[in-house]
């Protein structure tokens, strides 16, 4: 019976005996690794490979399609277009009634109370998202945690997102010191080009930083968001709320039957016992339910720090990361600062050149306008006097002397 309700059990399968059904998802049932790495690509309508991985540890790789992850976690549609690898989003961990949406960089997955539902890919992330949570939860299995099954896997989600960004920041910041160093003392355009891509690169895991921070920032700023994630709680207090509802009313039932054995009772008088032994019960009930929604819900909010602690920890690795990040660019700043002061520098002495140049040009100017009038062939009276020439020698040396200080101010 457990078979033909659960949708993700592997034998649960059909041959298509039409081309709609051909059309439609199959399960396939697969051990962690081997040919279920094959069947990445879509087949059918909406049919995406995920990887399924319970509270024993084991994992398989089923092709599912939306209407039955849907059904089966009680997901709106939008929820899982969150997951779709086909569209950019930013990262976002959202509390539903059944289950849990994380999309976290490259790590996709709906977690719900014993079941972790994680979108396959040739990604780096991804296996090792499925080698090691599967690990943790064989090596755990005989011990007790404090954490239920959703916050492990949210853990685990969390952890390699923050590791792979923190990597990701290292390795920039190893490339990108020495490029920097490098331009500061020779500037040419293959390094200005290094620096301008590496700043980029720098700019876009900012941003993919930012987005994680955010997020986990804004999840623990919304306690009705956090209490939304105690999944198995939720699924323990229906399961009780069910088997009162079955017993209860088995009892009063049992109750009424050996009264009537007991001695006989009118018609009407039994009708009105049980229409008074209903209410007595509904109004029972409806008070019990009523008290322990109270109950958990105040006891939730009392156990809300559990998962508070587990987001603060990984806030303060992403915030450090970020921290790390505007470190890195403050110190691109600082190279470009160096390098305009520089640049400004050279250009105040090409300035100063072109100055020099300029005031050489008009002293030398002078000069030729001088040789110039005295080498014409022409008639003048100046030349029957040989001291005239005198004056125009003391002339020309006062404009080259003024020439020369202004020159020597301006470049003052």
């Amino acid at each position: 019976m457990e078979e033909l309700l659960n949708p993700f059990h592997p034998s649960n399968r059909s041959e298509p005996t039409s081309l709609h059904d051909a059309g439609r998802l199959h399960f396939e049932g697969h051990g962690n690794r081997g040919t279920g790495l094959l069947s990445l690509k879509k087949r059918g309508h909406g049919s995406r490979s995920w990887i399924k991985i319970d509270e024993n540890g084991n994992s398989k790789i089923l092709e599912l399609d939306k209407g039955t992850i849907m059904k089966h976690c009680s997901l709106p549609a939008r929820d899982l277009r969150l997951l779709d690898p086909l569209f950019i989003y930013p990262s976002t961990i959202l509390g539903r009634e059944k289950a849990i949406v994380v999309s976290l960089e490259q790590i996709r997955c709906i977690i719900t109370a014993d079941e972790v539902i994680l979108m396959n890919s040739l990604d780096g992330c991804v296996l090792q998202y499925q080698s090691e949570f599967c690990k943790r939860l064989k090596s755990n299995k005989d011990q007790a945690d404090d954490l239920p099954f959703e916050f492990r896997a949210l853990e685990l989600a969390l952890e390699l997102t923050c590791t792979s960004l923190d990597s990701q920041a290292k390795e920039l910041r190893m490339e990108i010191y020495p490029v920097l160093d490098e331009l500061a003392s020779s500037i040419s355009t293959l390094n200005l080009e290094r620096v301008r891509r590496l700043k980029g690169h720098l700019l876009a895991l900012t941003q993919r930083v930012q987005k994680v921070r955010d997020e986990i920032e804004h999840l623990m700023d919304d306690d009705g968001d956090m209490a939304e994630m105690y999944l198995t709680e939720k699924k323990q207090r229906s399961e009780v709320y069910a088997s009162s509802d079955i017993c209860l009313p088995s009892d009063f039932s049992g109750g009424d039957r050996l009264d009537s054995k007991s001695a006989p009772v009118s018609p009407v008088a039994s009708s009105i016992g049980v229409k008074r032994l209903q209410r007595t019960f509904s109004s029972v009930v409806s008070s019990s339910k009523h008290g322990s929604i109270m109950s958990s819900s105040c006891s939730s909010g009392e156990n809300i720090d559990q998962l508070e602690m587990l987001l603060e920890a990984y806030f303060v690795v992403i915030d450090n990361t970020l921290s790390n990040l505007s470190s890195l660019k403050e110190y691109i700043d600082d190279t470009e600062d160096l390098i305009n002061i520089k640049l400004g520098n050279v250009q105040n002495q090409l300035i100063q050149f072109e100055l020099l140049l300029t005031a050489a040009t008009f002293v030398a100017t002078i000069f030729a306008v001088v040789t110039g009038v005295f080498g014409m062939n022409f008639t003048a009276s100046i030349f029957d006097y040989p001291t005239a020439f005198n004056w125009v020698l003391v002339i020309t040396g006062v404009i080259y002397e003024a020439a020369g200080s202004l020159m020597r101010l301006s470049i003052l």
